[in-house]
């Protein structure tokens, strides 16, 4: 993704969460929403960034939308790429069907140790080749920041907001009811016909769906 972005003129930045990625020796039980919400605000504070486009992807929203408040001069507009969209207060565990949640706090219990979310399997189209670059790379998450609810919510948003729903859904269309809120919410609500994770199974389609709405902004 960032190949595609960069060949269009385009510059992106992904601020990694404490506990993931190659901050993965930073999990503990402590790491909450909270946590999360700090990573981005200190990333933006120390990169000096200016006029960005936010993207949140997935869990994401959750983090973008409870910095928004502290980063807002910073931020042009903001775009939900399948992403949850929280009402103030509410966790991630708020906004998972009941069923789906259940099954994530027993598979923390049985293989987590009590606080780490294994990771969920990979979109079912990802190439060999992808799952090859992406699977060392995926690690649980820890449980508190699934459960603290998130200082703000969408309704607090005042930047122009955008959401992109990805129509190859998983089990559950876990984010096609977002999809209606940001509907709801008068924001350009875009589908493509990619998985959940279109920035490694569907780049090009994704960076040219991101331009139209840069441009439309």
């Amino acid at each position: 993704m960032h190949t595609e972005l960069a060949g269009r003129g385009h510059r992106l930045f992904t601020p990694t969460w404490t506990g993931i990625g190659e901050r993965r020796h930073l999990a503990s039980p402590d790491v909450t929403l909270s946590t999360h919400i700090d990573d981005l605000v200190m990333h933006m504070e120390t990169e000096d960034h200016s006029d960005v486009v936010l993207v949140a992807h997935s869990y994401g929203g959750m983090v973008a939308t409870g910095a928004l408040p502290r980063i807002a001069d910073r931020v042009t507009r903001i775009i939900y790429l399948d992403a949850v969209l929280p009402g103030r207060g509410q966790s991630m565990l708020d906004l998972i069907a009941p069923a789906a949640r259940d099954a994530i706090l027993a598979a923390t219990d049985e293989h987590g140790e009590g606080w780490r979310v294994p990771s969920n399997p990979p979109p079912a189209d990802t190439s060999d080749e992808d799952l090859a670059w992406i699977m060392p790379r995926r690690v649980a998450q820890p449980i508190g920041t699934f459960r603290e609810g998130c200082p703000a919510g969408v309704e607090d948003v005042t930047l122009p907001a955008a959401f992109i729903y990805c129509t190859r859904i998983g089990p559950g269309d876990m984010f096609g009811p977002f999809a209606a809120k940001a509907r709801g919410l008068g924001w350009p609500t875009v589908e493509i016909d990619a998985s959940h994770s279109p920035n490694i199974t569907a780049p090009s389609l994704l960076a040219d769906t991101l331009e139209a709405l840069f441009a439309d902004g």
